[in-house]
């Protein structure tokens, strides 16, 4: 029997990634923790009020459960601590998202409902941009999804960079931990494709995109320059490998795309 999204589950949890993400932190957590319990915050070396704020939260809610990181790993290093930490728990899946308020809680439920009825897949969200998203994020994305359709020969990975997605456990632990990379924002480019390439299916759900303007906290930690020669990079070691299981990629594509149309 599904438990009630109003109290939550222990096949799935949220894990929320911080890093000085400051005054939104705290409104990110009590809207995820009114649609859905556990919530698992990691300060990834955070030093801003954040820190703080969590903390006093989770003085006062018992679902919430709240990493300290003495030092920045990163969005994948950080995630990684709290999945195989889930995992050691007994949560199958988990559902990763933004804690700066560009992601909605409204849609937790959705996603995870979906992931509790196609367990062994990747519910991965395709983001609905409005008109506050930055023109140089929109279009530069585009480059990134090319890629990693060649990765997954357009077996059905949309978006390759939005990170509000639901990721069965096992597989993505054994994926991390088997590789040095995907440590930063190559994350869930690079685990996308990966988890694809192990057998799990991508399902996609379009969620809308906020980016809190400057002034009321809004902070991006994306470094152009730095952050896209590290997808760069990425791409190029993705398509590599990806000759390698051209003919195991392929069989996986038409699979789930006769599941699609049948």
């Amino acid at each position: 029997m599904r438990s009630s999204p109003a109290l939550g589950g222990r096949s799935h949890l949220v894990i929320l990634p911080s890093y000085n993400s400051g005054h939104l932190l705290r409104p990110t957590i009590l809207s995820v923790l009114e649609k859905w319990k556990p919530v698992w915050v990691v300060l990834d070396g955070s030093t801003d009020s954040s820190v703080a704020e969590a903390h006093d939260l989770q003085r006062d809610h018992s679902e919430l459960r709240v990493f300290l990181l003495p030092q920045n790993h990163g969005k994948g290093g950080a995630a990684l601590v709290a999945m195989k930490a889930a995992l050691d728990a007994g949560f199958s899946h988990a559902l990763l998202m933004d804690a700066d308020g560009q992601h909605s809680a409204d849609h937790v439920v959705r996603f995870i409902e979906t992931s509790m009825e196609h367990p062994g897949a990747m519910i991965l969200g395709v983001p609905i941009f409005g008109p506050d998203a930055p023109s140089e994020r929109v279009k530069g994305r585009r480059v990134g999804n090319w890629f990693a359709n060649l990765e997954t020969l357009w077996g059905g990975v949309r978006d390759s960079l939005f990170g509000f997605r639901v990721y069965p456990l096992a597989p993505a632990v054994r994926i991390m931990e088997a590789i040095k990379t995907a440590r930063r924002f190559d994350f869930d480019t690079e685990l996308g494709v990966r988890l694809f390439w192990a057998g799990v299916r991508p399902i996609n759900q379009l969620v809308p995109v906020h980016y809190p303007p400057r002034e009321l906290g809004g902070v991006s930690h994306f470094e152009y320059l730095r952050d896209n020669l590290l997808l760069a990079g990425t791409h190029t070691r993705l398509c590599l490998l990806m000759l390698t299981r051209l003919w195991s990629v392929w069989r996986l594509r038409q699979e789930w795309k006769r599941d699609t149309s049948s």
